[in-house]
């Protein structure tokens, strides 16, 4: 059997990490919202250094997220950035752009590197070209299926991480979309933030009974599912495939919500770590995730088991 898949969980407070720590994570995500896109929360420098301490004092692992568009203006602060969190000591950072890879392997070369391209991370070639240049992990497609996931590990020079639980992005724009539209239609916008605090959604007149959450901030205008992705049932297929880490989006969930889903998966992984041939998925586990899913959004398998056309 192989090392054991880590769970991993994305945290927008200091309060969050330790609750995902609680619960079964084994590595937390962080990052600022300058650097990193769609995260639960912005985190300071310091905020970052004491999330490192809590982690590591468990011996779990910390990520910061640098997938975020790099502009001229950023790769100012890119590089200080960058040192700091290798002083730090965080143990990896997700990166797109490849200014994140230079900055990386010249002021913090200790820190590792994960490829997160999101839906363009499809394939094992390119996954591996990153590999030869530095990223020690390829953060898959949320649009791949099953077969296109499992048949790909064997192919792969680096780690897999995998979302298995979640809401996804479907689109993302640098323009204030929902600012612009408010001021249309003659709309103050002047009364709260845009932001993911306040609730909007848009619907479809094809799909009325469906709601997309869209936001705004420092980054642009973001749209995301209507639904959530839970894998839980056919964990066991991604864990024999050898998949190196699995992901809960926390984002725009509440905290004890992201909790039952982390213990959910930690059980799951637990017992399959423990006997794989006697494992079994028992129908129960999903009680906890049922009880606080939200109503208007249903749980489903996502892409893994249908094609995506792009």
């Amino acid at each position: 059997m192989g090392i054991k898949p880590e769970l991993l969980a994305a945290a927008g407070t200091l309060e969050d990490v330790e609750a995902y720590l609680q619960a079964g994570a084994d590595a937390i995500l962080v990052g600022d919202d300058r650097f990193g896109m769609r995260l639960p929360g912005s985190m300071t420098l310091e905020e970052i250094h004491k999330a490192a301490e809590m982690v590591h004092a468990v011996s779990g692992k910390i990520y910061v997220s640098l997938n975020n568009l790099m502009t001229n203006d950023l790769l100012q602060e890119l590089s200080e950035y960058v040192k700091a969190l290798g002083e730090i000591g965080v143990d990896a950072v997700e990166f797109n752009d490849p200014s994140v890879l230079l900055a990386v392997n010249s002021f913090a070369p200790g820190v590792k590197l994960h490829w997160n391209a999101e839906m363009t991370s499809t394939n094992y070639s390119t996954s591996n070209y990153w590999g030869r240049r530095g990223a020690a992990r390829v953060i898959l497609a949320r649009e791949l299926n099953m077969d296109e996931i499992t048949e790909m590990k064997p192919n792969l020079e680096i780690e897999a991480q995998v979302q298995v639980h979640g809401m996804t992005n479907i689109y993302h724009s640098k323009r204030r979309l929902v600012n612009s539209y408010m001021s249309h239609q003659g709309r103050p916008v002047t009364e709260g933030s845009m932001g993911k605090e306040r609730g909007l959604f848009l619907i479809e007149a094809e799909r009325a009974d469906e709601k997309f959450p869209i936001y705004e901030d420092m980054n642009g205008t973001h749209i995301m599912s209507s639904d959530d992705i839970c894998i839980l049932e056919d964990l066991h297929l991604l864990m024999e495939a050898g998949i190196d880490s699995f992901k809960v989006e926390t984002l725009l969930k509440p905290r004890h919500y992201n909790e039952a889903v982390l213990r959910a998966y930690r059980k799951a992984i637990d017992l399959y770590e423990a006997d794989s041939g006697s494992y079994a998925f028992h129908e129960e586990w999903m009680d906890g995730i049922k009880e606080l899913q939200d109503p208007e959004r249903e749980l489903s398998f996502g892409f893994f088991y249908k094609e995506q056309v792009y």
